[in-house]
């Protein structure tokens, strides 16, 4: 999954719960600036800040790595 489709179900598990933007970021530890420029396609998140945002919305981040040979 790439980092905009986080982001996105992010936006969807937050707008389902009913969570406001300012309480996610209470919650989370993540600055409100922070939180609104993410939603709205600005903005770069660590994979941190991803996971701190996910842990409040009861979601969890898997990253799968794959392994190249030569």
């Amino acid at each position: 999954m790439h980092q905009q489709e986080l982001i996105k179900t992010l936006k969807e598990r937050r707008e389902a719960l009913k969570v406001t933007q300012e309480h996610l970021a209470e919650l989370s530890g993540v600055g409100l600036r922070t939180l609104k420029a993410f939603e709205s396609g600005k903005g770069n998140p660590t994979i941190d800040t991803l996971n701190k945002l996910a842990e409040v919305l009861g979601l969890q981040i898997n990253l799968s790595v794959r392994k190249i040979t030569l």
